[in-house]
């Protein structure tokens, strides 16, 4: 990052790898708190009396509300700085997990979601760039490292939290949120004492960030895209219906299976981003798409079937494949887009992700509503697999592969 060469020796080892770690709390916690609802939709559905739909419809809403943040906050921590950004999304964070913790009805819970999609927007951004200029730059990966197990490592321990505490706690619906809650207040004690790193600060301006693709990169953008925007819809598909199917169609019960489901997908895209350093370039998004149609087939197999084993494993294959397909995006842009439009491309690119993050999960449950969700899953895993097919043609028919690192 540019600001890191300001900062190298105004900030000490010490206090970096201490701020890094505080940050990198920081970051974990809040997206946490997001993937929390995940194993606890089914109580929801019984307690409040609203259907599989109205769970998508939420699910949605989260998205959405990352969406809107990457669009308007995009820029903040370049202007006001990484540390009063981070702990605005950790507030942010609070307020939502007070909010479920004193849910009584369906509007509480939207607004509970829409507020945790905004912490996650603000936090996505500046958590990456402040580890990154935390730590030391001698191991320029550890920072990617530490933000990709931040990230999606809090997505995954976020619904195996909930899943483990609600099924041994008297209260499923309260005790979750409050541990969280706890652990975001003691995130924001912890970062009162993190160095900032963004010495010169730019005008506050909150216009809507412009999507941009540059032309030199827009076909192998466009693949990327599509690859891992089809692998987000099926992680968004499980983490608002897994726990549905899991008690109407296999009649489990537990909430920490449900959640074992999510936090296998998420997982495994985590150790997905991570296989991008190793893959060949020309590799890494055939992998994915090969990935995802078997993934797919798998999550299909399961619904058709009634088994629960392929749900594991679709869970487990389409993480890594959407992992993957994601460290290519993110790779294709730092290495190939100009360096004065690499933040709006890579806004762009979330913002697309995020998108097929919720908007497929609506569709399906549109879908469960008139035809069942076993076949509305199915058809879901069907598209899927057919999005990933078509850009895996169009890779073997380029011959080239990807365009990175060609050689």
């Amino acid at each position: 990052m540019s600001n890191a060469s300001h900062t190298e020796g105004a900030i000490s080892r010490p206090s970096s790898t201490s701020g890094a770690v505080r940050v990198a709390f920081a970051f974990w916690i809040t997206l946490v708190g997001t993937t929390v609802p995940t194993p606890l939709y089914p109580i929801y559905e019984m307690e409040f009396g609203f259907s599989s739909l109205t769970v998508t419809v939420v699910y949605a809403l989260y998205a959405l509300g990352v969406v809107v943040g990457l669009l308007l906050f995009g820029r903040l921590a370049d202007q006001i700085g990484r540390r009063p950004v981070i702990l605005a999304a950790l507030v942010l964070s609070v307020v939502a997990d007070a909010v479920f913790l004193g849910a009584v009805d369906l509007a509480m819970i939207v607004i509970g979601r829409v507020l945790a999609g905004l912490s996650a927007a603000l936090v996505i951004g500046a958590g990456t760039a402040a580890l990154t200029e935390l730590i030391s730059p001698r191991h320029p990966r550890r920072a990617g490292t530490v933000a990709i197990f931040a990230n999606l490592g809090g997505l995954a321990a976020g619904t195996l939290l909930a899943g483990i505490v609600s099924d041994v706690a008297p209260d499923p619906l309260r005790v979750p949120w409050a541990i969280v809650l706890i652990l975001a207040i003691v995130a924001i004690v912890l970062m009162i004492g993190v160095p900032e790193t963004v010495p010169h600060r730019s005008p506050l301006n909150l216009r809507p960030q412009r999507l941009h693709v540059p032309p030199e990169i827009r076909g192998e953008f466009v693949r990327s895209a599509l690859t891992a925007g089809a692998g987000f819809a099926a992680l968004g598909v499980l983490t608002a219906v897994s726990g549905l199917f899991l008690g109407m169609e296999l009649h489990k019960t537990s909430h920490t299976l449900a959640a074992l489901v999510v936090f296998v997908a998420f997982t495994g895209a985590a150790f997905g981003q991570l296989l991008t350093r190793v893959l060949p370039s020309r590799a890494a998004l055939v992998a994915a798409c090969a990935g995802l149609i078997v993934g797919a087939a798998l999550i299909g197999l399961s619904m058709s079937m009634v088994l629960l084993l392929p749900l594991f494993l679709g869970a487990a294959v389409n993480g890594v494949a959407s992992g993957v397909a994601v460290g290519d995006g993110i790779a294709t842009i730092t290495v190939k887009a100009p360096h004065e439009h690499q933040s709006a491309t890579v806004s762009t690119f979330f913002a697309i992700l995020f998108t097929m993050l919720g908007v497929p999960a609506v569709a399906v449950g549109l879908l469960a509503q008139a035809i069942g969700l076993r076949t509305a899953a199915e058809i879901f895993s069907a598209v899927v697999a057919l999005l990933a097919l078509v850009v895996l043609v169009t890779l073997v028919r380029d011959g080239s592969g990807r365009g990175r690192g060609d050689e």
